[in-house]
């Protein structure tokens, strides 16, 4: 088969990602509800901020907003995580940065399958924060093998779904049916299943060791427990939920409100009790669980490895004062420690720019490219005399302190308890099959290009003659 008839992989994952958003929207009706809000905030703030707009549209950012979205989903086994790897391989989402959540009481350690090159990402950024349990922090070596047995019993996968995957991979793509099928077999692993492949008594001793565990071992797949869109004004969204009979987490996770939005602000729902069945002699014993909800996020720019140490020493100064509790119960409290913190981050993408804490994307002013240098000169200088400006790179990525407080809010505080930090990126990535791929070295490289992209078009002109 000739490779010009392939299906590309980003219309793979944007077929994907809409499949995903229908089926989510037809099983938790709150997440259109929360889809509707979102879009009507986004409209607003951007009618109410024509700059803003502008450099959207000259970024090719604005088109998609609204598309936007992640998913999370938990797995069990290393073997459903090299597979979910190659999976979504075929979407042309690959794993980048490794967390480790284990410091925050939550036992997985993950990473976020996203698309990669900047063209990519602009037509479809669709990510999926990925978790694989961590069985070896489970105290209970009983426990511990009995969840292991039942997860080695269990796949994930429809023959389909291997058998198209398997496919794309000998002959480097899917043409349109294969593409469209691997869609619908892939979807279902993502679906919800209202049927255990446990009893409630193990359910109970799975969820007495945690809430995420139940969730994890006792069900036919990793059901997708959340699916987010975009905002642009996330203080907004949290503040109508409740008119639209949500009801938001207390505090939104990450960094405070800014003029200038910095990595990413999540918030959520709280999760859905669902009716579930249990196995019991040979019958089903009626039950419930609670795992899905709804989130929200507004990412802002990517931050350099000095940028990022400075909002982890801020993130860090601000819960030594106060510590967001899951009830709420002191909200107020931490939101003004952490913005009290965060004065000491710069809040203009200038000043950022300067004291070389965030990413940017550089292009040519009208001006520029009504210009001819004999020469290469400073960036500085360009830009001081109008020739190029700059855009501030999206974060793409996740915060590992956030994620957790997202899962926290919707297990409840009985499901706050400690274990051992123990990072082991090393295992993770032998699990995986693959190393993950580093997120500074991606946003230093989209910098770099946009920055030699400039130069060359101020440049190449004189040159020709």
């Amino acid at each position: 088969m000739k490779e010009n008839s392939f299906v590309s992989t980003d219309d793979i994952r944007s077929a994907f990602s809409a499949a995903m958003s229908v089926m989510y929207r037809e099983e938790v009706p709150a997440y259109g509800t929360l889809m509707e809000l979102v879009a009507k905030v986004n409209e607003d703030t951007l009618a109410a901020n024509a700059g803003l707009r502008e450099r959207l549209q000259a970024t090719d950012s604005l088109d998609r907003i609204s598309e936007e979205r992640h998913g999370a989903i938990r797995l069990g086994t290393p073997a459903e995580l090299s597979m979910m790897r190659r999976v979504f391989a075929v979407m042309g989402m690959y794993p980048v940065g490794y967390y480790d959540l284990s410091t925050a009481g939550v036992p997985v350690h993950s990473t976020a399958f996203r698309p990669v090159g900047e063209a990519s990402l602009k037509r479809n950024p669709f990510r999926v924060f990925t978790s694989l349990l961590r069985l070896d922090l489970i105290a209970d070596e009983i426990l511990r093998a009995e969840a292991e047995t039942i997860l080695g019993e269990r796949r994930i996968f429809t023959p389909g779904a291997v058998e198209l995957t398997l496919k794309a991979e000998r002959q480097g793509g899917l043409d349109r049916a294969d593409a469209e099928r691997f869609v619908a077999e892939v979807l279902e692993t993502f679906r919800w299943h209202d049927k255990a492949n446990v009893s409630a008594d193990m359910y109970k001793r799975l969820h007495d060791a945690h809430r995420l565990i139940a969730d994890v071992v006792s069900f036919k797949g990793p059901h997708i427990n959340h699916l987010t869109p975009r905002t642009l004004d996330i203080d907004k969204v949290q503040a109508l939920m409740p008119e639209h009979g949500i009801a938001p987490k207390a505090v939104v996770e990450g960094p405070p409100t800014r003029n200038c939005p910095i990595l990413l602000r999540q918030t959520s729902f709280k999760a859905l009790e669902e009716p579930v069945s249990f196995r019991a002699d040979g019958g089903w014993k009626t039950g419930s669980h609670t795992a899905r909800f709804g989130e929200i996020e507004q990412r802002g720019i990517a931050l350099t490895p000095k940028g990022r140490a400075l909002y982890d020493r801020l993130l860090d100064q601000s819960r030594k004062i106060v510590r967001p509790a899951a009830d709420g119960s002191n909200a107020r409290e931490y939101e003004a420690a952490l913005a009290t913190a965060f004065r000491a981050f710069p809040d203009s993408w200038a000043e950022i720019r300067e004291a070389g804490l965030g990413y940017f994307s550089y292009s040519l002013t009208e001006k520029g490219r009504q210009t001819k240098l004999p020469g290469r000169r400073e960036l500085r200088a360009l830009i001081a005399d109008g020739l190029i400006e700059f855009d501030p790179i999206v974060y793409e990525d996740f915060l590992p302190v956030s994620a957790a407080g997202i899962f926290q809010s919707n297990l409840g505080d009985a499901a706050q308890q400690e274990f051992v930090a123990s990072p082991n990126q090393q295992r993770f990535e032998a699990d995986l099959g693959v190393a993950v791929l580093n997120e500074f070295d991606h946003y230093a490289g989209m910098e770099k290009a946009s920055i030699e992209a400039c130069l060359n078009g101020l440049t190449a002109a004189v040159a020709a003659e």
